[in-house]
């Protein structure tokens, strides 16, 4: 199994000084996805559970951990990581003018657990051409777009 990550190049403008050129940056890119109907075939190879009842548990999971971020939950999957509820928005002079109003999106926030951060030790990286755009629809540009970008 390979631990090299494939990236390309691309110029980023940094919003916050339009009058500067772009500087280059190294945005990771995908080889593909990995849908829970193939997560549930490579699970039931590694175990004795049938792919039907490692569906039924991916799916529950997904229920489950919905339930659990509605409810104000952080939702622990051991040393996979946590998900829990953040909130963006403005800020108030002080605690007793601040408003529900204020308050612009909720986001799920992601902490890596011990077995996800261990997957980034040891990685190499190799340059690839600079990939074609997907459509919105598909989920944006491919990469994940990590990095020192002011702009971001």
């Amino acid at each position: 199994m390979s631990k090299s990550v494939t990236y390309s190049v691309v110029p980023r403008k940094n919003l916050l000084k339009k009058d500067e050129p772009a500087k280059y940056y190294a945005q990771a890119q995908a080889s593909g996805d990995v849908e829970v109907k193939e997560m549930a075939k490579r699970i039931e190879k590694a175990c004795t559970v049938t792919r039907a009842d490692v569906m039924a548990v991916l799916i529950a999971l997904e229920d489950t951990i919905v339930e659990g971020l509605e409810r104000g939950e952080i939702v622990r999957l051991g040393e996979i990581g946590s998900f829990q509820i953040g909130l963006r928005g403005k800020g108030a002079v002080s605690e007793e003018e601040y408003s529900v109003s204020l308050i612009r999106k909720a986001k799920v926030n992601f902490r890596p657990g011990v077995a996800l951060t261990e997957v980034l030790s040891g990685l190499s990286f190799a340059k690839v051409g600079k990939l074609p755009l997907k459509k919105k629809e598909e989920g944006g540009s491919g990469g994940d777009g990590e990095g020192e970008d002011p702009a971001a």
